[in-house]
């Protein structure tokens, strides 16, 4: 039996939980990133580490960036986590919100 390194573990986790996320099972992502069903298990278990061109392909299939499978978590620029933020409001939420942005704006460039 082979001996898990804690970081293949970490990044398994993180492809694991993501793949949930997205909602596809072993097989669906086996198919998308072409690699078996089984290396896909071993990867999510920490038993095999995963090499660029695969992390590449997982990023892409899984939509998320290398940082939440490296880091645990997606580095995001205020923008991005102000966009995440806004992507639950409703319509009129979301329009009361434009508002006050561009009142604040008008407010400090005419200090």
């Amino acid at each position: 039996m082979r001996v898990k390194k804690e970081i293949n573990i970490q990044i398994g986790e993180q492809i694991k939980s993501a793949r949930e996320h997205a909602r596809l099972t072993q097989e669906q992502m086996a198919e998308r990133i072409e690699v078996s069903p089984q290396f896909v298990s071993d990867l999510e278990r920490g038993v095999v580490g995963i090499s660029l061109t695969t992390l590449k392909r997982v990023c892409v299939v899984l939509g998320v960036s290398s940082d939440q499978i490296l880091f645990g978590q997606a580095r995001k620029d205020c923008a991005d986590a102000i966009a995440e933020r806004c992507r639950n409001l409703s319509g009129r939420q979301f329009t009361i919100l434009l508002e006050i942005i561009d009142r604040y704006v008008e407010a400090i460039e005419n200090r």
